[in-house]
């Protein structure tokens, strides 16, 4: 199947969950879910679990274009409850666990669900909303469509329905709600699978949540699509990953994932000698780590670029260089381009905002016509916010995002490039850079700097240390030393919470 026709099949055949079936029907008796070296299921198994639900999903009517809003803890029935919602044609909406009482209550009033299957730690009278149906257990172990004998057949469903609504961060405001649909979920992992030469014995290594794109959409659905057995994790633990290592081949983690398998002794290559590749995202993966890694292992991490709106866009190629700091070039069926503030097309090298149209791209924001708009140009593109360069082979690098940009004394500062240079020095664990009002320059460089486990840092050294690397205007007017830095779940440092913290970090102190 050529890669061109393989995605115009998909697109033509409406739902994703049937790609997953084919796999299943065709491989009934392979692992599908491997905890502590037992199977739990099989794909087989997989099929009949999840057409119960559906029809118990049915049962309690929720219905094909309906919305269920789910908060609970990973588990093998959270993952069911995931497929039966694709296999009955209902809009899955899943929410990160470390979300409060006031967003969730946000959150039914905007995506008005049948269904919310929540944590019991949120009292009745807040999880109580209109005619939402509430089923209150985070952790699923009994699974409520266990006394369910029927099975709902898989509804044919088409390519361009909504899936899943993915909210947004919200760092810049109300989070919104990203509709992704059959065609978009499966195009994607059609790509990814050939892109990183998915392989009929692969089995995948699994520990990362599964209330966002990174474990739902990217590694649970390619062991899907290929029926691969998948060594199941509730949480990354990295002595319970190096444990399970000799039975996988493909590991996909976040940045810190990394990080923390690189402190273990054990961690090494004769460990890694049969893998067959380590995959990272969500969050910018540091040169440090990249070589470290490499040098202790052999491998070299694959490093991909996606969001929320896109799924995955870049990928550094399987066969071929993985550049370090470099995201790849644009996945096969995406169309990229880079604009610069005054509308042109960036020229090589040069920095601007990151544009992108394909199979990939979302239908829109839920409910928000305006927004969505917004954020698209007039031939259809998604102006994604992202400051990017791009080399003469194609690769895309990272600048930063375009609402992260300093304009000091009028000069335009990227604090990516600055974080570069601080994360290069002896002692720096990572960096985070910021601007704040300054009033002489309008915005004034500010960098937050992590230091190193056991090691001391000095602002005024760091300082002497950046002059010969980076123009007056570039370089902090202010380093604060920390222990580290603010991550959300999926390891991205949250700089909108360094920017409230460090507001008003040139303003004089009260005499």
């Amino acid at each position: 199947m050529s890669e061109t026709q393989g995605i115009d099949g998909i697109l033509a055949n409406g739902s994703v969950f049937a790609l997953f079936e084919r796999a299943a029907a065709a491989n009934p008796d392979r692992a599908f879910l491997v905890i502590d070296g037992a199977p739990l299921l099989t794909y087989g198994a997989m099929l009949a679990e999840t057409g119960r639900a559906a029809a118990w999903l049915r049962s309690i009517g929720v219905h094909r274009g309906e919305r269920v809003l789910v908060q609970v803890n990973k588990s093998p029935p959270a993952v069911i409850l995931y497929l039966a919602c694709l296999r009955a044609g209902v809009v899955f909406i899943p929410l990160n666990t470390a979300y409060q009482e006031g967003e969730i209550s946000y959150f039914l009033s905007d995506a008005e669900p049948a269904l919310l299957v929540a944590s019991p730690r949120l009292p009745g009278e807040t999880v109580s909303f209109g005619g939402t149906r509430v089923l209150v257990d985070a952790e699923l172990q009994a699974a409520p469509w266990a006394a369910t004998s029927e099975e709902l057949p898989v509804i044919r469903t088409a390519a361009a329905d909504a899936a899943a609504i993915l909210y947004t961060s919200g760092t810049t405001g109300r989070s919104k709600g990203a509709v992704l649909t059959h065609g978009n979920l499966s195009s994607n992992v059609v790509v990814l699978g050939e892109a990183w030469r998915w392989r009929e014995d692969d089995v995948l290594l699994h520990a990362l949540p599964i209330f966002h794109a990174h474990g739902l959409f990217v590694a649970l659905h390619l062991a899907l699509l290929h029926a691969s057995p998948i060594l199941f994790h509730e949480r990354f633990d990295a002595k319970a990953v190096i444990g399970d290592l000799p039975g996988a081949t493909v590991f996909m983690g976040v940045p810190t994932f990394y990080t923390r398998l690189l402190t273990e002794p054990s961690f090494d290559a004769a460990l890694c000698g049969h893998m067959r590749v380590f995959i990272s995202g969500s969050a910018p993966l540091l040169d440090a780590t990249f070589k470290e890694f490499e040098a202790r292992t052999g491998h070299t991490i694959l490093e991909r670029y996606g969001m929320t709106e896109a799924l995955m866009v870049t990928s550094n190629p399987y066969d071929g260089p993985r550049v370090a700091g470099s995201v790849g070039p644009a996945l096969p069926g995406i169309s990229l381009r880079i604009v610069t503030r005054d509308g042109q097309r960036a020229p090589l090298g040069k920095p601007g905002v990151l544009e992108m149209k394909g199979p990939n791209l979302f239908a829109g924001y839920w409910r928000n016509p305006e927004k969505t708009a917004q954020d698209h140009t007039a031939d259809g593109y998604f102006i994604s916010g992202d400051i990017v360069t791009e080399d003469e082979a194609g690769f895309i690098w990272i600048v930063g995002r375009a609402k992260d940009l300093i304009i000091s004394g009028g000069y335009n500062v990227y604090p990516k490039e600055i974080e570069m240079a601080i994360d290069a020095l002896d002692g720096v664990a990572e960096s985070a850079v910021i601007g704040a009002a300054h009033p002489d320059f309008g915005e004034g460089v500010v960098a937050v700097v992590a230091r190193a486990p056991g090691r001391e840092l000095d602002a005024a050294e760091i300082t002497r240390a950046l002059a010969s690397e980076l123009a007056t205007f570039k370089r902090p007017k202010k380093i604060v030393i920390v222990d580290e830095l603010p991550r959300n779940a999926m390891g991205k440092v949250q700089k909108a919470e360094l920017r409230g913290l460090y507001k008003n970090a040139f303003v004089p102190a009260p005499v």
